[in-house]
């Protein structure tokens, strides 16, 4: 809520450079042998910023990135955060990967683990540009003396009573986001190698391939919720979860490579459908002046209940009841959850966020200024 009150630039800036302070951290952190139960103090205090900084990263991008964005071309320009996230994915994969090949095992263990944290740290950096050479969005400088003014109480009073059906809406849909996200791009690969059999180098090259695929696609589906609309767009994910995740996973299960690519390609083209919308289609779910704080609050409250827990919730569901195909049951109904909250949600594509002006691009006013022109003649 304080990105309501004091400005979405600079606590999305804090939040950046907070995670890139505990990551780094992390890297610098010494060795039991030194410093005994020190160890696990400050590394679980470590991240417990990083928990903190997160907490505010999507919500506060998804807004910031938002409130500057024209109406017409919101989702196109939005997505691209969730290419910046699967692009950390893949950095990241590719990154420890390319490490472990050419540093070996025990060097990984003795030093070379620490490298990805110590790289985390220039991108602090980020943080700083946004903080210092960005200016606040338009839609909140309009709203800014008000949000100054306003209590922390009086803003929780309008997210939780006066907005919650906004707010259950926003987590049932987060709900479906988050589920099927945890499944595709974190639990699969642990599918295919320890309940399939298959090779872990090639369980995580498919998935590092399927990822591939869906940076290239996540733009796109951005311009298509601009338009034809968001609900269709998400619509179609839901109903795509609901008819292909058995098929898609018997296609893991009794298929060649080809037949598991395919099966993995499908799941990431159902999921690209809900990423490449979700970013333009939750901010503009809540009014201006509790938008950061409403978002953060639905967002991270379901994502920390459905999201996180998905691995954990599929595998046990495999191992108790010894059925490979729970984790497409559990995605299904995820995406019945997603259905429901599509259905009650208002269209948001081309129109104005709540409480804001209309935004337009620097290509459309330049269009619009001889009317302009002439209308002031």
């Amino acid at each position: 809520m304080l990105g309501d009150r004091i400005g979405r630039r600079s606590i999305l800036a804090t939040t950046i450079i907070a995670m890139a302070a505990a990551t780094f951290s992390i890297g610098l952190i010494p060795s039991h042998a030194s410093i005994g139960i020190w160890l696990p103090v400050l590394l679980f205090a470590a991240r417990l910023v990083q928990g903190f900084s997160t907490g505010g990263e999507y919500s506060g991008a998804s807004t910031f990135v938002t409130e500057f964005a024209p109406d017409r071309r919101r989702g196109f320009l939005a997505s691209f955060l969730e290419v910046g996230t699967i692009s950390g994915f893949v950095l990241g994969a590719a990154l420890v990967t390319g490490l472990t090949a050419a540093l070996g095992d025990a060097a990984m263990e003795s030093w070379g683990w620490r490298v990805p944290f110590l790289i985390a740290g220039p991108l602090g950096v980020i943080g700083l540009y946004l903080r210092l050479k960005l200016s606040e969005t338009p839609a909140f400088a309009s709203i800014q003396k008000r949000a100054h003014a306003r209590s922390g109480g009086s803003r929780l009073y309008d997210i939780a009573v006066e907005h919650r059906r906004v707010v259950l809406l926003c987590m049932a849909l987060v709900l479906a986001l988050n589920v099927t996200n945890y499944l595709v791009l974190t639990y699969m690969p642990n599918y295919l190698s320890a309940t399939l059999g298959y090779d872990t180098t090639h369980s995580l090259s498919l998935n590092l391939l399927t990822m591939m695929v869906m940076l290239a696609a996540i733009p796109c589906v951005g311009w298509l919720g601009d338009r034809v609309g968001r609900r269709p767009v998400l619509l179609a994910a839901c109903v795509g979860y609901l008819a292909l995740s058995l098929p898609s996973l018997w296609l893991l299960q009794h298929g060649s490579i080809v037949a598991v690519l395919t099966g993995l390609l499908v799941l990431a083209l159902c999921q690209t459908l809900f990423i490449g919308t979700t970013p333009s289609t939750l901010p503009a779910m809540f009014p201006t002046a509790i938008r950061y704080g409403g978002l953060s609050i639905a967002y991270n409250v379901s994502a920390s209940l459905f999201g996180g827990t998905a691995p954990l919730v599929a595998e046990w569901l495999v191992r108790v009841t010894g059925n490979d195909d729970m984790p497409a049951y559990y995605a299904m109904l995820a995406a019945l959850a997603g259905l429901v909250a599509v259905l009650f949600m208002r269209e948001t594509s081309g129109r104005p966020l709540e409480g804001s002006a209309p935004t337009i691009s620097a290509e459309e006013a330049d269009r619009l200024q001889p009317v302009a022109d002439a209308a002031a003649e």
